[in-house]
Order: structure tokens, then C-alpha cells, then sequence
């Protein structure tokens, strides 16, 4: 697809490929200017399909000659793509020999340069930016590269698979030969040329095979990638044990490089990453940096079989990799944190952070199902609905079927469908056929809305307790709201974990009309219909139920329970999720209450006690009460209005953590002084709860502090700031001075500079810090505008974009919806710039507006302006106009 082109492409007119291409010979004379690139495909007609031409995709590239067995064959370009209509009927060897400019590539798909080297991302569509071919997933083929270039510029040549030869050619100049024995699609290609270092690790699997790790980096930064290392042999362990699949090449390596539009990615054996999630010191990387390098890793290693070894027939299937495989990675680091209390920070993290970006995404413009139907630019719908939703949907799989039926599942999947491109149903069918005595496989065709149906569904429950026959029954209601083009749906599967609590934190028997006996206190209702009535019965108390534990289901539930029986669940209920959600329950309905001028923000004394008690219980773990005592985001409060004025719930939000500042200093103060980590840095999980709960503790302590006029605690944060032995420390201390607004805080950023000016990704920390500090008379949002004149700062380099723009717009509320326009104003100027520099990342950022038609007055008109003001852009790329187009039909 060319730039400004708004073609809708639909699911329903998928059709096989033409063509199949089955091995693929590449040359590169690699250069930064103009390198060559000589391709040599077997390729054969889809013998299934009429006779017609062969249409390559190309993009950005110099095409210098086209060869069919040899002979020179006639071609033309039609809508941006290379159409050869005279063929050899049988297979043939086709020839086709362009140039690309790297340094030009700003745009960062494709093949382009970073900090000297070269590097690709092929997924979605890149590999047209590289060469003519079929550029789609559906097309496997076995790739043979030859990389040639200069020595002393390109010192490292690496490309997928394994190393077949390698040597010098003269006149400076030197080559490598990789050979890639596993069919794979054209997205999954890479290729690195440029002066890095490794960390080798061998490792022998329980196969009895060994195996060469590698991880890469620039000069300078070997010593940060223990953890990346460590990460990756702990990946390859668990995939084996709990899946059975095992390291499948000689050599596995990881790449990092400074200029990345996403995470990492999985390309066959040669995984490139942002050095975000690779480079790792305790002076430089916060526990949130380690936690995320772990599950990134993972997620990247875990894609060589469910993504790789199966891909995607199309990108409509996209979840088919993404959702499974962020459900992996889940389940990765829940075992790797250790313990039930670990593990349960771990699935409220997930949570919260799927309720803060993708329920937002099911309620706006660019809502679309978990497989979604249409696309103008596949980049866009690289989404939290096909990545983390697809992953409740997997979730909702191994729920329905077990833990052991889903791991069956997954090998029936595999004998099936290995080296093969398929679909989300193939997946659901598998573990369906797996397990075929299951509520999943009696509703399958049901369950498989998930995939189809966009929107979060909404759950309503209410019970009652009839004391003279000891029943409790228990109604559930499920409803969908409409999605674009889907005004009706029809009723989900919903899986409900639950269970019963009794006043006194009993867990009741359940025993459901008409068993014989009580099935343990837990159990998983299926809802599969409008509504049901499930009644239990031998119930000898009024109970508290405790409904969709774990987040067994990514749906909004409306318990009806008063704050008697949410104070019960936070204090009694044997599961931590419900536990957890029943705090942010009991905040969020005061916070909403104050937000709708319903009562004033006075907190009770019930409210604070039992939040006292969290703070202070001796059996809690330290991260479940940092998770616990952090109030709802103002993000997530909008979601929970239909009409939303971000200022007020920013105003109110930081009233009450003022309060709670206040109303609990001395239990602040206890907290952070039982909280402190002796002993050299670890990034475990129950060291890295003590380092949250006690940095949580000083932010409140300086907030409390700063109000009332006492310098003490800020003076303890400036000193704990300077004597800090590792970054999460550091960057606390540094954000309870900023999130204060002490006078210590300028101070701080200026030392917090001065020390780390050399490390690129502690910088991002410094400037996304500085953009997401809670917006107070209007300084957060001016300071922002000045940092875009700063020497640091660059637009052309993702992570820093990302820490500063992205930072504001999308984090910080407060600081971006003003009443007088200018954050939108500033949205709108960054946007049409970006957009002619990196379209892909410039999409990304649109997003910040997918819900601009809930804001009320002033900031609606504004921001539909700003919207205007973009769209209006005569040569806005299809990834940003695709965006701003499903803004704006909001109007």
C-alpha cells in the first residue's frame, strides 16, 4: 500500500496466493547509500487457482532487473506493486535485482540504519521495502543469505538460521552465509550488519542437543545483558518443561538496537530488540526494566513455535501469534515470580493494565474485534485488543478446559498444524478436539465470539439469601454494548471463578441444586446465555460472593455489593485479585461520588482503617499492598463516566491522595522504614515488592510533607535520591521530589542528568518523568514544551519521542486536556511532524484521541479541531489518516 492510499481490505475476500514461492537465494552488497539487493526465488503457480500474473509487492526500492530461468521477462507496475503476466507454466527460478537506501529509511521498516549499522523489521509488511515479493504470511519459503560488506564498517553479518560460511573477499571488504532451514513467511526475515559484541552462553537441552546463545550490543554495553541472557535460558527451560517445545536451531540470537518502533521482535532464530528491553545494570534499570526484559525475552523466544513454526494465514489472524503468545509469556512470569502471592501481583499488573488501555480502545473509535474484519493499514491494528484481550481469550481456553487440557490442546495444535499458516479457529478447534468432555467443546462455535464480536461485555450479578431454606441464588446478566458496525450481539461465554465468603472470611461449601455433595469452595460458572439463575443450597450465613476471581473473563462487572461486603472481601477473601479489586472498588466509588458533585471528598473512617490494615497486615506481601494502596488511574476513572472532565478527576484524584497522605503519615512512615532492601541488588519479586511499597510510601510522605509546609521527608527523599545503589531507589526518591513539587526536585533532575547524560535509556527515564509529573498550575505542561527544544531530545528516535510526547499525551491527563486547547494544540503539531518521519510511530500517537467524543465542553470542540487540523494534511500517511478518520466519524 502506497503512503495516502486508503484502500479497505476485508477479511472475507482473503484468497489463496497466485503463487508459491519455496526457497529464496539472497545477495546483499550492503551499503548505507545504496545497497543491492540480488534475489533469486523457486517459484511455482497455486495449482488450485486460474492462470494469472504474478503481482509483487514492492516499496521505496530501485528496481534494475527481472529474469525468468535466465531470460529477461517483461514487467509493469500497477497500483504500486511489479505485475510479470509471461511465466514458464512449470516452476521457475525468477531473478529480480534492486537497490534500497538504508539511510533514507526513516520510517524504520524495512531495511535502515541505526547508529552506524544496519538493521531490518520486516513484520508487517517491511520485506517489501527490501525486494519485490509476496509479501504476505501465507507464503513459506526456505531463505539462503549471503551478506557482503564492509569489514571494518560491518565487522558482525548475521541473518536468520544457521551460519553456513563466512570469510574475507578482499579489498576490505568480507561476507556471511546464513541458511534458514525452516520455511518461514517474509515478515520473519532479518538481517544485521554493523560493529557489536556478544555474550555467548552454550547450553545443552533436554534433548540432549546443544545450542549457541548470543546476545549483541553496541561497544560499551556487554556488562548490561547478564539479565537478557539469563532471561532467555530461563525461556528456552520452561517452554520445554511445561510444553514440551524445545530449541529448535544451532544458534539463537537476540540484537539490540537504539532505534525501534516496538518492543522486540521474533524473526526465526535472530530476534532484534529495543535496547530497552535488553540493557539491564541496577544503576540504570529499575525492577520494572528487569520484570520487563524477562517477560519480553520470553515473549520473543516463545514466538519461534506459536508464530513461527505456525504463523498466520493472514494478518486479520494476527492474535493467533499474539494473544497466545502474550498468554505464554504471562504464564512465564508467573512461575519465574514464584510464589501464589507473586504470582497474583503479576495478574493484577495484567489487569490493570488491560483495563487502562485496551477497555478504553473496546470503547472507542478504533474498537475492533480480537480478530478484526477490515484494515487500511495493518500497523494500526498492532493493538492491546489482538495482543492483550487475545490473551483473555486464551486465558478463557485453559479456564474452560484446565491446565493440563489446555497443554494438550497446544500439542494437538502443533501435530497438526506445524509448519503450516493458519487461523484463530484452527487454534480453537485444537484445543477443543483436546479436550472434547468440556464446556469449550460442547460450545465452541459460541466461545469463538470472542474472536468476532468487538467491546467489552458487561456483567451483572445479584444474589439472594433465603435464610429458611438456607439457598443462596445468584442471577448473572450479560449485555454488549454496540461497536462500530456492530449495532447487536449475540451472548458470550463467559467463564465466572467464584466463590463464597462469609462475613467472618469463611470460604463457603458450594453446592449448586441438585448435586449430591458440595464441590470445594470454588468453582467456574459458564454463562452462556442472556441470563441464568444458579442457586446453592445448604448456605447457612449470608454470604459475600466473590465473583470473576482472577479475572476469569475481561468483562465489567457490576456486583451491586455495598461497602459492607467490599470491606469483607478486602479484608477476607482467599483470592488476592478479588482482594485487590475490592480496594479499588471502595476508592473508585468515592472518587466517583466527589467527581460527580454527589458528596464532598471526605474519606471515612472505615475506608481509611481498612486500608491502614493493608498497609500494616503482617502476612501481606509487600507488592500487594504497593498494588493495593495506589489509587485507580485518572484514565481509568474516565472510563467509568460517559461524559469526562479530565480536570476534575484529576482534581479530585489528587485530593484524596493528599488524604490518604495525610490521614495515614505515621503508617507511611512505618511502611517505608520496614521496607528497606539490605544487602547487594536483586530484582526478585518479594525485593522488588519491598522497593515499591517503600518508594509508594515516601512519594506520600513528601506529598503530605510538601501541603503542610515540613521539609523533613522531601530532605530524606533529596539525600536517599543521592546515596541511592540502584535505579529503582533512585528514580523513587526522584519522583517523590518531582510528584511533590518540592524545591528539592530542580536540583534533583539537574544531578539526575548530569550523571546519566552518556546512558540513552536512562535519559527516556528523565524525560517521560518530567512529562507524566502530576500537572500543577499549568508547570508540568510548559516544562514538556520546553524539553522539545532540548539538545537530548529527538523526534526521529522512537524511545525518546515516546518519553516525551507520548509521555504527556497519554499518561498525563491532567497536564494534556486544557481548558485553553494547548495540549491538543501540541498533539496535533507533533503528529504532522512525525507523520513525515515515521508514520508508524506517528499512528501510535494518534491513538491519544480515540476517545476524544466523551470529553466534555470546552475540551470536545478542541480537540475535534485538532483532529481537523491533522486530517487536513494533504499527504498524511494511510497508518495516521486511517486513525484520524475513525476519530472524526465520531463527530
Amino acid at each position: 500500500m502506497r503512503e495516502g492510499t486508503a484502500t479497505l481490505i476485508r477479511r472475507e475476500d482473503y484468497t489463496a496466493p497466485a503463487f508459491w514461492i519455496r526457497s529464496v537465494d539472497l545477495t546483499f552488497e550492503l551499503d548505507p547509500v545504496k545497497t543491492l539487493v540480488i534475489s533469486r526465488m523457486q517459484v511455482e503457480r497455486n495449482a488450485d487457482l486460474p492462470v494469472q500474473a504474478l503481482r509483487l509487492h514492492g516499496d521505496d526500492i530501485v528496481l534494475t532487473r527481472v529474469l525468468a530461468n535466465g531470460e529477461s521477462v517483461s514487467f509493469r507496475h500497477e497500483d504500486g506493486m511489479l505485475v510479470i503476466d509471461s511465466l514458464p507454466e512449470g516452476p521457475f527460478l525468477l531473478e529480480i535485482r534492486n537497490t534500497c537506501s538504508p539511510e533514507k529509511n526513516t520510517a524504520l521498516s524495512g531495511l535502515y540504519q541505526s547508529g552506524g549499522g544496519l538493521f531490518t523489521q520486516c513484520e508487517a509488511e517491511g520485506f517489501r521495502r527490501i525486494t519485490y515479493f509476496l509479501d504476505r504470511p501465507d507464503v513459506m519459503a526456505v531463505y539462503t543469505v549471503t551478506l557482503r560488506a564492509s569489514k571494518a564498517a560491518y565487522p558482525v553479518l548475521l541473518s536468520n538460521g544457521n551460519l553456513v560460511e563466512q570469510g574475507d573477499l578482499g579489498n576490505g571488504r568480507h561476507f556471511a552465509k546464513w541458511h534458514d532451514p525452516f520455511p518461514k513467511p517474509s515478515y520473519l526475515f532479518a538481517l544485521v550488519a554493523a560493529d557489536l559484541v556478544a555474550r555467548e552462553q552454550h547450553i545443552r537441552t533436554r534433548s540432549g542437543k546443544d545450542h549457541l546463545l548470543q546476545v549483541y550490543v553496541r561497544r560499551g554495553d556487554l556488562e548490561k545483558t547478564e539479565h537478557a541472557m539469563n532471561s532467555l535460558i530461563a525461556s528456552i527451560v520452561w517452554d520445554e518443561a511445561r510444553f514440551g517445545l524445545p530449541l529448535d536451531l544451532e544458534r539463537f540470537m537476540i540484537v539490540a538496537v537504539g532505534d525501534f518502533n516496538m518492543g522486540a521482535m521474533e524473526n526465526k532464530g535472530l530476534n532484534i530488540f529495543n535496547t530497552k528491553f535488553v540493557l539491564a545494570t541496577p544503576a540504570t534499570a529499575t525492577d520494572v526494566d528487569y520484570a520487563g526484559i524477562e517477560s519480553v525475552v520470553g515473549h520473543e523466544y516463545f514466538h519461534n513455535w506459536t508464530g513461527n513454526r505456525i504463523t498466520c494465514r493472514d494478518w486479520f489472524q494476527l492474535s493467533l501469534k499474539e494473544g497466545l503468545t502474550v498468554f505464554r509469556d504471562q504464564e512465564f512470569s508467573m512461575d519465574m515470580a514464584g510464589s501464589a502471592s507473586a504470582r497474583a501481583v503479576k495478574r493484577i499488573e495484567d489487569v490493570r493494565q488491560l483495563r487502562q488501555v485496551q477497555f478504553p480502545e473496546d470503547a472507542g473509535s478504533m474498537a475492533h474485534p480480537v480478530r478484526p474484519d477490515s484494515y487500511v493499514e495493518i500497523n494500526n491494528f498492532y493493538t492491546a485488543t489482538v495482543y492483550e484481550k487475545g490473551s483473555e481469550v486464551v486465558r478463557m481456553m485453559q479456564t474452560l478446559v484446565g491446565r493440563e487440557g489446555f497443554a494438550r490442546g497446544i500439542t494437538l495444535y502443533f501435530e497438526r498444524h506445524d509448519g503450516q499458516a493458519v487461523t484463530c479457529d484452527d487454534f480453537a478447534q485444537a484445543i477443543a478436539d483436546a479436550n472434547p468432555d468440556t464446556a469449550l467443546a460442547r460450545l465452541l462455535p459460541q466461545f469463538k465470539r470472542w474472536y468476532s464480536q468487538a467491546g467489552t461485555p458487561r456483567l451483572s450479578a445479584r444474589g439472594r439469601f433465603d435464610a429458611p431454606t438456607r439457598t443462596y441464588t445468584l442471577s448473572l446478566e450479560q449485555t454488549a454494548l454496540p461497536s462500530p458496525g456492530q449495532p447487536e450481539k449475540a451472548p458470550f461465554v463467559i467463564p465466572v471463578a467464584m466463590g463464597l465468603v462469609g462475613r467472618d472470611g469463611a470460604a463457603l461449601p458450594l453446592q449448586l441444586e441438585g448435586e449430591d455433595a458440595p464441590v470445594g469452595n470454588e468453582r467456574v460458572l459458564v454463562l452462556d446465555e442472556a441470563r441464568n439463575f444458579y442457586t446453592f443450597v445448604n448456605i447457612d450465613v449470608e454470604p459475600v460472593p466473590s465473583l470473576l476471581r482472577g479475572f476469569s473473563a475481561p468483562v465489567v462487572l457490576a456486583d451491586h455489593l455495598a461497602d459492607a461486603d467490599l470491606l469483607t472481601l478486602l479484608q477476607h477473601d482467599p483470592d488476592a485479585f478479588n482482594r485487590w479489586e475490592a480496594g479499588q472498588r471502595l476508592a473508585m466509588n468515592r472518587l466517583l461520588a466527589a467527581i460527580g458533585g454527589e458528596a464532598p471528598l471526605a474519606l471515612d473512617t472505615p475506608f481509611v482503617d481498612a486500608l491502614r490494615n493493608v498497609l500494616r497486615h503482617p502476612e501481606l506481601d509487600a507488592a500487594f499492598k504497593e498494588l493495593t494502596l495506589t489509587l485507580p488511574s485518572e484514565t481509568y476513572l474516565a472510563e467509568q463516566l460517559s461524559v469526562v472532565d479530565p480536570q476534575k478527576i484529576h482534581t479530585v484524584r489528587e485530593a484524596m491522595k493528599l488524604q490518604l497522605a495525610r490521614e495515614l503519615r505515621d503508617d507511611w512512615a512505618w511502611a517505608f522504614e520496614q521496607n528497606q532492601v539490605a544487602g547487594g541488588y536483586s530484582p526478585d519479586a518479594a525485593s522488588a515488592g519491598k522497593r515499591a511499597l517503600a518508594n509508594l510510601s515516601l512519594s506520600m510522605l513528601c506529598l503530605g510533607s510538601a501541603a503542610d509546609g515540613d521539609t523533613v521527608w522531601p530532605g530524606r527523599a533529596f539525600q536517599r535520591f543521592k546515596d541511592a545503589g540502584n535505579m529503582t531507589d533512585r528514580l523513587g526518591a526522584l519522583t517523590a521530589l518531582t510528584a511533590s513539587h518540592s524545591e528539592l526536585a530542580e536540583p534533583a533532575l539537574q544531578r539526575f542528568h548530569a550523571l546519566f547524560k552518556d546512558e540513552a535509556l536512562v535519559i527516556d527515564k528523565w524525560f517521560a518523568l518530567q512529562a507524566t509529573t502530576p500537572e500543577k498550575d499549568g508547570r508540568v505542561f510548559a516544562r514538556a514544551k520546553q524539553l522539545l527544544k532540548h539538545p537530548d531530545f529527538s523526534l526521529r528516535n522512537p524511545n525518546r519521542a515516546r518519553s516525551l510526547i507520548s509521555a504527556l499525551c497519554m499518561s498525563n491527563p491532567g497536564a494534556f486536556h486544557r481548558t485553553d486547547a494547548a495540549g491538543y494544540v501540541f498533539w496535533a503539531d507533533r503528529i504532522i511532524e512525525l507523520d513525515s518521519i515515521n508514520p508508524q510511530l506517528a499512528a501510535r500517537m494518534a491513538r491519544v484521541m480515540d476517545r476524544w467524543s466523551a470529553l466534555a465542553e470546552p475540551y470536545r470542540s478542541a480537540a475535534h479541531v485538532a483532529l481537523q487540523r491533522v486530517a487536513a494534511k494533504p499527504d498524511l500517511s494511510s497508518d495516521v489518516r486511517e486513525i484520524i478518520g475513525r476519530a472524526l466519524e465520531q463527530a
